[in-house]
């Protein structure tokens, strides 16, 4: 009797172990990729009129709400979706709702970035990236506009990608230890560049991003960049970068110009000190490339280079933080993807302040001192100088 009692509470605890054990693979079951994709985002609301000196003063490339008729302005609606779908398969799919296609203010959707990329190892410190995707040239390039301190881009190192993106192919190359510090560099708030590794090289259309190839000879792009840790806790961030190839230009009808694919070529470094508190960055590059020559009126390969530098200082407020910064920069160059290849002599000098809210609200005021000379087939003489306080307000969800 006794045995038959023994045996019957072992067929019960058998059952007890066995529905644990079910209960806890269930626990431990793996995701379905869909249950791996993130979704967020960030909108920014311009306006940029007040104090206004020059209402024929304007920036194509960085703002087209400056000057007349410039008004509130929706400089970016972004949505992200992204995740690593599989051990190997990581996806990146950016969409912008305030793109601009048409040339007005009217505010379209327009695919920013459409990536996939594939670990070549389990540490994914080697990958290659498929897609449309920010070309790997300059740290501020690389630098989500989520997190960079001016309102634009400089002109010098911005100008070599339109968007910064472009449709092609890239290796990256990265330590799994620095890929930490690199994903630290933004999380923290230090304005970080994102993960483009150490070494990056690639092959791109080189027409811009949204557009196809025009010469069938695609571009090629470097670039090496390491953030070395000091014992004090201080990280300073070095690259150099270089890209190749030719692109085919916008005319006039008034450009005597009677090619339309020219050389299109530069190098550049880099220099970052990240604000822990007091911050420095620069760069400059300089190269060849497709340019409007008022003087004959046509485009033409001329040399070009410019740089910026910019100081900051982030202070924490409370639970806020405040980030003060002065930046100037300089440009004697084309812009390939403007109309003829719009010559540009840019000298400008930005004093501003960002407020940063918890990590849901941001509002960001500079006030510009800008001389431009921009000069195309249309205009030829086009000399514009004048001062405006510019505000945004970004909202992170």
């Amino acid at each position: 009797m006794k045995t038959s009692k023994a045996l019957v509470y072992l067929i019960i605890l058998c059952n007890v172990t066995i529905s644990l054990a079910q209960s806890s693979e269930k626990t431990v079951a793996p995701k379905k990729w869909y249950e791996k994709i993130s979704i967020r985002g960030y909108a920014q609301v311009r306006y940029n009129r007040l104090l206004e000196t020059n209402e024929k003063l304007k920036c194509e490339q960085c703002d087209r709400s400056w000057g007349k008729n410039g008004g509130f302005f929706i400089r970016r609606g972004r949505v992200i979706i992204s995740g690593d779908v599989s051990e190997r398969l990581y996806i990146y799919v950016q969409p912008d709702f305030a793109s601009n296609v048409s040339g007005s203010f009217q505010h379209a959707l327009q695919i920013r970035d459409a990536y996939f990329d594939l670990a070549l190892d389990a540490k994914k410190e080697y990958r290659l990236r498929f897609g449309q995707s920010k070309v790997p040239y300059g740290f501020e390039n690389m630098q989500s506009s989520q997190n960079r301190l001016s309102l634009d881009r400089a002109d010098p190192t911005n100008s070599p990608v339109a968007n910064e993106r472009d449709l092609g192919v890239f290796f990256y190359w990265a330590p799994a230890k620095i890929r930490e510090r690199f994903a630290y560099l933004v999380s923290s708030g230090l304005k970080g560049s994102g993960d483009y590794g150490v070494f990056a090289l690639g092959f791109y259309n080189g027409q811009n991003s949204n557009r196809t190839e025009a010469n069938n000879e695609p571009h090629v792009v470097s670039r090496i960049t390491y953030p070395f840790q000091l014992k004090n806790g201080q990280i300073i961030e070095t690259s150099l970068q270089a890209y190749t190839g030719k692109y085919v230009i916008e005319k006039n009808t008034k450009n005597k110009a009677t090619v339309s694919d020219f050389i299109d070529r530069r190098v550049g470094a880099t220099v970052v000190v990240y604000p822990q508190p007091l911050g420095f960055q620069a760069e400059y590059n300089v190269g060849q490339g497709p340019e409007f020559n008022p003087e004959t009126m046509t485009t033409e390969v001329r040399n070009l280079h410019g740089g910026y530098a910019q100081v900051m200082w982030r202070q924490k407020v409370n639970d806020n933080f405040v980030t003060p910064f002065i930046k100037y920069q300089y440009y004697n160059g084309g812009k390939k993807h403007e109309i003829d290849a719009r010559s540009y002599l840019v000298k400008d000098l930005e004093i501003g302040a960002e407020w940063q809210l918890k990590n849901y609200f941001e509002f960001t005021a500079t006030y510009t001192i800008s001389n431009r000379t921009y000069e195309d087939a249309n205009l030829p003489d086009n000399h514009q100088i004048g001062n405006l306080l510019r505000l945004q307000a970004q909202f992170n969800f």
